[in-house]
């Protein structure tokens, strides 16, 4: 569905920060995109939506394409009318409207009434606390409730491929087990793909059907959920565990942790 092939992405004329990156998403699956802060995980996500160019960013080498036609330079509206949909990391709620008028901004652009008013109300049952809210101002709402209404609000536009950037970012426990189970409902319900950014690589790992993750700008390993919990690197510096775990991060040689990547 989603092919990104060896973009390279400059911020400002002069900051190189994706580097030969190339991934795929095939239809119907939950792709995983996993790394640490400054690695580019949502200057990927920015890419393919089409909002680099808000931050002075562009894709200057490489093509992406979805469903075939490639999108690398259109518009963000034109991406969402192709059927992409990002849902931004910190929310980005409007913050002003209630939380019904967040949610028929989504659908927006759609003409179909009747399938408006479907999806509105499918929204109320993916996340039954936004209707005991749905006259309230989205800014008065809880940072769980305005990921649920985030993603609410993606929903209406009826995305084929939805890009959710960090939906774990500042949660509750709790709540982040339960925006996951929604996240996974949604992929199996709708039908919708999903290409996932998240620092909670355990979680990640659990609903995803394949993994990338990424170092400075590159894709340094991919694989099934599986194979990838197996491997030392990924289980020392992101599950947790693993052979170098009771080392100090600090004592840790970059080097080697990329040579055994790339070997």
């Amino acid at each position: 569905m989603l092919s990104v092939n060896n973009i390279e992405v400059i911020y400002d004329d002069v900051i190189l920060v994706l580097k030969g990156l190339s991934l795929n998403v095939k239809q119907g699956q939950i792709v995983a995109l996993l790394g640490s802060n400054g690695a580019g995980k949502s200057t990927t996500l920015k890419a393919i939506s089409g909002l680099l160019k808000s931050e002075d960013g562009e894709v200057t080498d490489g093509d992406i394409k979805f469903m075939g036609e490639r999108i690398d330079g259109r518009e963000p509206e034109q991406v969402v009318r192709a059927g992409i949909f990002q849902v931004m990391e910190g929310r980005r709620v409007f913050e002003d409207l209630t939380v019904d008028e967040n949610i028929r901004m989504g659908g927006y652009a759609r003409r179909d009434l009747a399938g408006v008013k479907r999806d509105h109300a499918r929204c109320f049952d993916y996340f039954p606390r936004l209707a005991d809210r749905r006259k309230q101002l989205a800014g008065y709402l809880s940072g769980g409730e305005q990921q649920m209404l985030a993603i609410s609000r993606a929903l209406m536009a009826r995305p084929k491929l939805m890009l959710l950037d960090e939906p774990s970012l500042g949660l509750a426990p709790l709540l982040v087990q339960e925006i996951f189970r929604i996240i996974l409902q949604i992929n199996r319900d709708e039908k919708t793909t999903i290409l996932l950014v998240e620092q909670n690589a355990n979680l990640a790992l659990s609903i995803a059907n394949f993994a990338y993750i990424m170092e400075n700008g590159r894709i340094v390993l991919e694989g099934e959920p599986a194979k990838l919990k197996t491997n030392e690197d990924v289980k020392e510096f992101y599950l947790g565990g693993g052979e170098g775990s009771r080392k100090k991060y600090k004592d840790l040689k970059f080097y080697k942790r990329r040579k055994r990547w790339l070997s």
